[in-house]
């Protein structure tokens, strides 16, 4: 594919337009990850870093089933989570991780999941983001959380262009109208993970092109212009 030139800022009536098509594609986005409360949320979020949410999905099911509140999570100690995610990448850090956070909210925060950034991000294992996610998914808070594929998703269509994560957070949270802040993230992060993806963004099926700055497009492939069903784009 040719090189492309650095995207050029889309202008607020393209902005609104473009996360007017997101809602009416998906008006209620949700989290991929699978939780049952606050705490496993938070869990789910921390052993999600550098693996994918479906890997999280299939591991957690029977560790949230054990131990769906810190006190159980406690209770487990190191091993016994470790015996749960051996299958998600770096496991042995991310279970140390998960009973520090655990013990931490069993002792200062009355087994709850606080309710600001300052607070999470005092937790082992929560940085920035997985704090937006957590204060976005769980209460509702117009968070933004930028992983690897809205930090992509931000800089190629214009809409928030930033060198780092906490630029292209903070160029969204001016531009992003606010009655679509709540749900904003999810939207960029879904189009980031199956259409506008990193080796290839799937042009052809994007509900948003015509706002969208990333040039040259990519054209449809041959082989699914000869007939093959396109499927719709997951937003």
């Amino acid at each position: 594919m040719p090189a492309t030139k650095k995207p050029k800022r889309l202008s607020r009536e393209d902005v609104e337009a473009i996360f007017g098509a997101f809602a009416a594609a998906n008006p209620e986005p949700k989290t991929e990850l699978d939780y049952v409360n606050p705490f496993t949320l938070l869990v789910a979020v921390v052993l999600s870093a550098q693996a994918t949410d479906a890997g999280v999905n299939k591991a957690t099911p029977a560790l949230f089933k054990a131990a769906p509140t810190p006190e159980k999570m406690v209770a487990l100690g190191v091993e016994g989570i470790e015996s749960h995610i051996k299958t998600i990448g770096l496991y042995r850090g991310k279970a140390k991780n998960v009973f520090a956070l655990s013990q931490l909210l069993v002792e200062h925060y009355n087994s709850r999941v606080p309710e600001t950034r300052e607070a999470l991000e005092e937790l082992p294992g929560v940085g920035r983001k997985t704090a937006n996610v957590v204060l976005n998914v769980a209460y509702g808070q117009p968070t933004i959380a930028v992983d690897t594929h809205l930090f992509r998703v931000g800089n190629r269509t214009g809409l928030a262009p930033g060198k780092t994560p906490i630029e292209v957070e903070e160029q969204l949270l001016q531009v992003v109208p606010e009655k679509y802040l709540l749900h904003a993230h999810h939207w960029l992060i879904l189009h980031g993970r199956y259409v506008c993806k990193a080796r290839v963004p799937e042009c052809y099926r994007c509900i948003i092109a015509e706002w969208c700055r990333f040039e040259p497009k990519t054209p449809l492939p041959k082989q699914k212009s000869a007939g093959k069903a396109i499927p719709p784009p997951r937003v």
